[in-house]
């Protein structure tokens, strides 16, 4: 019995569908023997009856005979799938080989026929045995329907995609959230908080209990974690500022320099202590000086592959990729940023995590008199350096600007809508907040003022 045939069914039974049968154009025929045909018949005609979705443990057990269901495979369905190809392609070809139509054409046929012969029937043998997509022209209507009645039930189940939130709840209702299999863009000229920002994403991720994945490419390790343990302070309002009337988190620059003293330096010090216990969910850092930072596609691909629990993966920033300034195929200007940016959304599509990069806007020179206030301005998307298509591949592109204890987030591009949609945040950055301000609060105060 081919062990390849029996892992591939069992994985399908795992998984719960048999979209790796259509995606890999594996057939009846891939499988050597009658006891795997029919096991196949079997999933294949359950799947056909109930949308897509294949047989459980106890069914499949109880309706084949001669196939061991295999728990827990780990390959992968396109090692699968071409390990059974590649053994249909050898049997085919030497059934052909031995066959005694061969040797009558052998005999029979011109040396530049038999060839042309020999190499049209290798050919046909060669197309049937490939795997992938590419073999398909596209989807007809048969398989949409059922493809489609699938994903929608494990959409109305919640199992085809995750949702978090972000820190903003106003943001949330316009956006509904960031969806695993999807790239967010983060947008601020330089210097102004867009891996600031990042950070606070990262901590509302972490309580909402995802594993995230950052690769920090500009900041080292001890002044993200300060920027961090900040934020995370302020969520536990630990201070309170006397100048702005809010609770606030330990200060970042003196996290920085070392210079907490008295009761704030325990606390943080005991809060450190217990940070893995303080978050469901789990961080995995490399930052800049860091020996396991790596800087290519290739290698975070890898990474997922390896750690296929994160949910995941902030890049910060796009161009710390060293795919953005490497060779590229088209020998256009940009080429090779523009393929590192297709490739990220495949590779966070192929994972089903939820991507999330930085990327710096051009800067503007913006005049002020003397004394004055620099205005908040959220950068727009035709300031992004490196290449257009960073912009493409975000299903939401953040644009965020800060000054003067006040900050503002907009959509800049919304592939699901929300575009054009802005928030004003109260922005005390040294202090761990970023945030919405209280409505509440806003009111009793304009109320006061005013006199009502």
């Amino acid at each position: 019995m081919a062990v390849t045939g029996q892992q591939l069914l069992s994985k399908l039974i795992d998984a719960g569908t048999t979209q790796a049968l259509a995606k890999y154009n594996v057939k009846r025929s891939d499988f050597p023997t009658p006891a795997e045909q029919a096991a196949f018949d079997f999933i294949d005609g359950y799947a056909k009856e109930n949308g897509g979705a294949t047989p459980s443990y106890a069914t499949f057990v109880a309706n084949v005979r001669n196939v061991t269901y295999i728990p827990e495979v780990t390959d992968s369905f396109e090692y699968l799938a071409g390990q059974l190809k590649d053994a249909t392609g050898k049997r085919e070809l030497a059934a052909l080989l031995n066959s005694p139509e061969l040797e009558r054409d052998f005999d029979a046929l011109s040396t530049e026929s038999f060839i042309n012969s020999l190499t049209e029937r290798a050919n046909q043998i060669k197309i049937k045995t490939r795997t992938g997509v590419s073999e398909k022209t596209g989807n007809s209507f048969k398989e949409l329907s059922q493809m489609f009645s699938y994903e929608y039930e494990q959409r109305k189940l919640g199992k085809s995609f995750t949702l978090w939130r972000t820190p903003f709840e106003s943001l949330n209702a316009e956006i509904g959230g960031l969806y695993s299999g999807d790239v967010y863009g983060i947008m601020a000229e330089s210097g102004r908080g867009k891996t600031y920002l990042s950070a606070v994403i990262v901590d509302s991720l972490l309580r909402q209990g995802a594993n995230v994945f950052v690769k920090s490419y500009e900041v080292k390790w001890y002044s993200w974690i300060s920027r961090l343990l900040s934020i995370a302070t302020a969520h536990e309002e630990v201070l309170t500022s006397d100048e702005h009337k809010v609770n606030v988190g330990v200060p970042n620059k003196e996290i920085l320099s070392g210079a907490l003293e008295g009761d704030i330096e325990g606390y943080l010090l005991d809060f450190v202590a217990k940070i893995n216990d303080y978050y469901p969910g789990n961080l995995i850092l490399q930052a800049k000086g860091d020996a396991e930072l790596t800087r290519t596609l290739d290698e975070l691909d890898r990474e997922l592959t390896d750690h296929p629990e994160i949910d995941v993966v902030v890049v910060d920033p796009f161009y710390g990729l060293s795919d953005v300034y490497g060779r590229n195929s088209n020998k256009t200007t940009g080429g090779a940023a523009e393929q590192a940016a297709r490739r990220l959304e495949s590779i966070i599509g192929a994972h089903d995590v939820v991507g999330i990069y930085t990327i710096q806007a051009n800067t503007e020179k913006q005049e002020t008199e003397d004394g004055a206030v620099r205005e908040i301005k959220l950068p727009k998307r035709d300031q992004v350096k490196t290449t257009k298509a960073v912009l493409e591949i975000a299903t939401n592109l953040f644009a965020f600007d800060a000054v003067n204890g006040m900050g503002k987030i907009g959509v800049e591009k919304g592939r699901n809508g929300g575009e054009g949609f802005a928030i004003e945040l109260l922005a005390l950055m040294d202090y761990g907040v970023l945030r919405e301000p209280d409505r509440r609060v806003q009111a009793e105060q304009f109320a006061s003022v005013s006199g009502f």
